[in-house]
C-alpha cells in the first residue's frame, strides 16, 4: 500500500469509533430492523464457514435478527469482497475477511475494487497458526537442521502450498528470504491435495494452517519443526517457535468482519460490541480451538484496521521480493 492509501486506510478505520452524530443514533437503536447478510469467500463447510456462522449465531441471538451466511467462493475471495463492495453501507451486508484479503490486495494489480479503501473493518475474530511440517524422510528434526540440510543440498526440496498467494505460500516465502535456503515451490489446489503428496513424499515441506497440520502431525505422518507464530501453541506446547531460531520469523492466517464502505459508524460499533463478546465467549473459544484457532484479543475497528494494514504492507514486500504473480 501507498503512504498515502495507508494514511486514507487508518482514517476511515479511526473514524469508526467517533461518537456518532444525533441523526444517526435512532438508526442504531433500530438496527438492525431485518435480517443481515454475512458473505463468506470460502466454501461452505471450510473453516471460515463455520467460523462465520458462529459469530453469525451468536449476534443472531444479541441483536434479535437473523445473521444469514452466504458462501460466494472463487477466485481467491475477490469475487465474494467484490459482491460486499458494491452493497450499501447500510450495516445489511458483511463480509468475513482474513489474510487472504490484504494478501490479494498486494497481488493481484487489476482489481474492481480497492479493498483497504473500499471495505471498513469492524472487528477481529481469530488468529489461524501456521505450523512448518516435513515429511519424515527429510533428516531434520529442528529448524536449524533443517535450514543446515537445505543448504547443502540446494533445490532438493519442493515446497507445497494450497494455492499461489495463499497464507502458507508467502509464509514459505518469507521463511526463504530470512534464511536464504533454496526450495521449490509446488502450488495446489487446497491443503488437501498438498498433505496428500507431503505424505506420500512428492513435495518435502509445507507451512500449513492448524486446522490440517494437527491431525497429521499428531498421527506421525508429518513432522512439525516450529510454528509460525510469534508464541508457542497450546495445541503444541513442546514445539519451538520458527522465530526462536530465524529472529523476527512470523505469519499467521487470521479472520474479521468487514462492511461496505459508508456504513454509519454506530452501526459499526454496535456489530464491534457483539464481536468482542463472542470472542470473549468460553464456548466460542473453544470452538475455534477445535478448528485449530485462537481467538483475537478485543480490538476496536480501528485497532483491527491497524493490524490488517500492518498485515498487507508486510505481505506486500514478501510479494515483490519474491515475484509472486497471481495464477
Amino acid at each position: 500500500m501507498k503512504p498515502i492509501q495507508r494514511r486514507r486506510f487508518l482514517k476511515l478505520a479511526g473514524a469508526a469509533t467517533l461518537i456518532p452524530a444525533a441523526p444517526y443514533v435512532a438508526r442504531a437503536q433500530a438496527y438492525p430492523a431485518h435480517p443481515v447478510k454475512f458473505i463468506v469467500g470460502q466454501a461452505a463447510g471450510s473453516s471460515s464457514d463455520i467460523t462465520a456462522r458462529l459469530i453469525a449465531q451468536f449476534m443472531s441471538d444479541k441483536l434479535g435478527q437473523q445473521f444469514v451466511v452466504e458462501a460466494r467462493p472463487g477466485a481467491a475471495g475477490n469475487i465474494a469482497t467484490e459482491f460486499v463492495t458494491r452493497a450499501p453501507g447500510d450495516g445489511y451486508t458483511l463480509l468475513l475477511v482474513n489474510a487472504q484479503n490484504t494478501i490479494n490486495a498486494a497481488l493481484y494489480d487489476k482489481l474492481n475494487f480497492d479493498f483497504l479503501a473500499d471495505i471498513v473493518p469492524v472487528g477481529g475474530v481469530d488468529i489461524v497458526p501456521l505450523v512448518m511440517e516435513i515429511n519424515p524422510s527429510v533428516p531434520a528434526d529442528t529448524v536449524a537442521e533443517f535450514i543446515a540440510y537445505a543448504k547443502a543440498n540446494p533445490g532438493k526440496l519442493n515446497m507445497a502450498s494450497a494455492g499461489i498467494g495463499g497464507p502458507q505460500h508467502v509464509a514459505g516465502e518469507l521463511f526463504k528470504s530470512m534464511t536464504g535456503v533454496e526450495m521449490t515451490h509446488v502450488p495446489y489446489r487446497g491443503s488437501t491435495p498438498a498433505v496428500t503428496d507431503m505424505i506420500g513424499g512428492q513435495v518435502q515441506v509445507m507451512f500449513d494452517v492448524t486446522p490440517t497440520a494437527l491431525p497429521q502431525i499428531k498421527s506421525g505422518k508429518l513432522r512439525a519443526l516450529g510454528a509460525t507464530t510469534a508464541k508457542r501453541l497450546e495445541a503444541l506446547p513442546d514445539l519451538p517457535t520458527i522465530g526462536e531460531t530465524v529472529k523476527g520469523y512470523e505469519a499467521s492466517a487470521w479472520i474479521g468482519v468487514g462492511a461496505p464502505k459508508g456504513t454509519p459508524p454506530e452501526i459499526i460499533a454496535t456489530l464491534n460490541k457483539q464481536i468482542t463478546a463472542a470472542v470473549s465467549d468460553a464456548t466460542i473459544q473453544k470452538r475455534l480451538a477445535d478448528l485449530g484457532a485462537t481467538a483475537m484479543p478485543p480490538m476496536s475497528p480501528a485497532e483491527f484496521g491497524k493490524m490488517m494494514a500492518d498485515d498487507h504492507a508486510k505481505w506486500a514486500k514478501v510479494i515483490k521480493s519474491a515475484n509472486i504473480k497471481p495464477q
